[in-house]
């Protein structure tokens, strides 16, 4: 597969500024700019995914933002293949691209690869979570451990979602997770991108992620939230667990009041910066920083 003349990956937490700085470089450049944010690809979540504006977009070319209904769920393969296409199209028009977000896997899909994993029955995943739930964390955890053990020392305390699946792949595959992983490729090739984190300091992020909800708030979310609400989607969907989704759910329905729904949403934004920072300081420590 050709590669593009010029790639940038421009990670970064919510509200740092990742979309205007991403802009400035696409108006200097001429580059391409490439959603790399698992929400913004819905396209009912504008607002409260802040997604660039109209007029944002208006000022230079942006990819693969709100092309995806609610009604559907893209995985981090899916959107590898449809971010490749697009780069290799790109390669081929000698334009240059930014691929901007705050989803780490996406990112860790294109400069480490992609596992070939097999999928995991529905029923084995059951059975995992029930052994979870009689387990509990701390024995769980201890016999993924004895099956594998690079997995277990890798997935967070509390991250209850990875050891389940660490333990499901072995289940349904017969072979440790970590051990899948381990014959991935970087589905970009050595020297054909750069990689940029804007890394800013916490409390001032903090900050930003407040003021960004009251402008959310200002802008429409709660209606936007409305119409996702009335079309009865699946909870499970991805799109239905965007940061936001459950909180003004919850004040519609008349579960909250709005000033509590609209400080859990600030919390829940700020809880998502702060993980989106660790993850990024773990996993590109490398890369050039903003």
């Amino acid at each position: 597969m050709s590669q593009p003349p010029s790639v940038t990956l421009l990670a970064g937490p919510t509200a740092s500024g990742k979309s205007a700085l991403a802009l400035k470089m696409a108006r200097e450049t001429g580059a391409v700019i490439v959603n790399a944010d698992s929400q913004q690809l819905y396209a009912d979540l504008r607002v409260l995914t802040a997604r660039p504006s109209l007029e944002e977009e208006a000022e230079a070319d942006h990819r693969l933002y709100g092309v995806v209904d609610a009604a559907e769920a893209w995985s981090v393969g899916k959107w590898s293949r449809a971010a490749l296409d697009l780069l290799d199209a790109l390669g081929a028009e000698g334009r240059p691209a930014i691929l901007v977000g705050g989803t780490g896997l996406y990112f860790t899909a294109l400069t480490r690869g992609l596992a070939d994993i097999p999928p995991v029955p529905e029923g084995v995943r059951d059975a995992v979570e029930a052994d979870y739930q009689d387990q509990g964390e701390a024995l769980f955890r201890a016999r993924l451990a004895e099956i594998d053990p690079e997995s277990a020392r890798a997935i967070e305390q509390g991250d209850r979602q990875r050891l389940v699946r660490a333990m499901s792949v072995h289940a349904a595959s017969g072979r440790a997770l970590s051990g899948w992983k381990a014959e991935t490729r970087p589905l970009l090739e050595s020297g054909s991108w750069r990689g940029l984190v804007i890394e800013p300091e916490r409390q001032a992020l903090y900050a930003n992620c407040d003021r960004r909800v009251d402008l959310m708030m200002d802008q429409g979310a709660l209606d936007e939230v409305q119409m996702l609400a009335a079309r009865g989607l699946d909870a499970n969907l991805p799109a239905m667990k965007a940061v936001g989704v459950r909180e003004l759910a919850a004040y519609l329905a008349g579960d909250l009041d709005r000033t509590t729904a609209v400080d859990a949403l600030k919390q829940a934004t700020r809880n998502y910066a702060k993980r989106q920072l660790t993850w990024f300081r773990n996993q590109t420590a490398d890369w050039t920083r903003v």
